[in-house]
């Protein structure tokens, strides 16, 4: 009797022993899936002496076609650059997956205005680390459409508002037209220069990746700022990239 009831409790230890084995098996291999398709990860590409570039990865949808967000390329344009932060981080429900990089300036800088654009500190660093930086990592990282965002102090005129592609006839223009038509208040406008072309989205349009920048003018108010900034992310967002 006494065997048989030390059989029992050996047989019943063993079946329960193997159950927790099994279950945590199927736990770590769910969790392990679940985070390998939506974990959100923080990244330095880059780190010198001139400044920093760090890359958020997949925001969004993780299974939704995948696109990236430039800021930090001017940095005395930072209002729009924070801007943009701040309204694409309470964006739920998108359709897209979005890596963010963010380029920091190791000199000194303030807000756009204050000094003339010739005098910005910081400008000509922030192109040579997107160049240097950033251009390889979308290059290489099977991106379906790139935007930049940028500010301006109401140098275009009556173009408060607008996005282009400074490759004329390029695949950047046709999803930047796509953009604007998409938007109330974003237009299309396709300034006569641009300095920090050559060293990002030229070379990306080059190479077949759509590629546009957005253009903010400083002096309007934050909360049109938003708004503005809320429908350039919805329509991105919309877009169906080929």
């Amino acid at each position: 009797m006494i065997r048989k009831r030390i059989f029992f409790i050996a047989i019943l230890i063993i079946l329960i022993v193997f159950s927790v084995f099994v279950f945590d098996q199927i736990k770590v291999g769910h969790d392990n899936g679940s985070n390998n398709a939506t974990e959100i990860t923080h990244e330095i590409i880059g780190n010198d002496s001139t400044g920093s570039v760090e890359v958020i990865r997949n925001l969004g949808n993780p299974d939704g076609q995948k696109m990236a967000y430039v800021v930090g390329v001017h940095p005395l344009e930072n209002d729009t650059h924070k801007t943009f932060l701040k309204i694409f981080k309470s964006m739920n429900n998108l359709n897209c997956c979005y890596d963010v990089y963010i380029i920091n300036v190791s000199e000194d800088f303030s807000k756009y205005g204050e000094l003339l654009p010739d005098d910005q500190p910081g400008r000509q660093t922030g192109q040579d680390l997107a160049l240097k930086y950033v251009y390889p990592e979308i290059v290489n990282g099977s991106y379906k459409f790139v935007a930049d965002i940028h500010a301006h102090g109401g140098a275009y005129g009556e173009h408060n508002t607008f996005v282009f592609s400074p490759v004329e006839g390029s695949s950047g223009e046709s999803y930047g037209r796509i953009v604007s038509n998409n938007t109330q208040n974003i237009s299309y406008y396709d300034p006569q220069f641009t300095t920090s072309g050559p060293y990002l989205t030229i070379p990306l349009n080059e190479k077949g990746i759509p590629a546009i920048y957005f253009e903010e003018n400083s002096f309007i108010s934050q909360s049109i700022k938003d708004a503005h900034m809320l429908e350039l992310i919805k329509s991105i967002d919309s877009l169906k990239i080929s």
